[in-house]
């Protein structure tokens, strides 16, 4: 999940360097969605993960 939310910061990167502001506010909208779950997910495994 982490790797999909770098890649649309990437996308969004570029399509901002290259003028295409419409498509780089959606891909980073869409990365800081996938990294705020791929947050949850990290901190509920932590809590829940190590337990015997």
């Amino acid at each position: 999940m982490l790797h999909y939310a770098i890649v649309f910061l990437i996308i969004a990167l570029v399509a901002g360097l290259l003028g295409f502001f419409g498509i780089a506010g959606i891909a980073a909208e869409i990365a800081k969605v996938l990294f705020i779950i791929f947050l949850i997910l990290f901190v509920v495994s932590l809590v829940f993960g190590r337990r015997r």
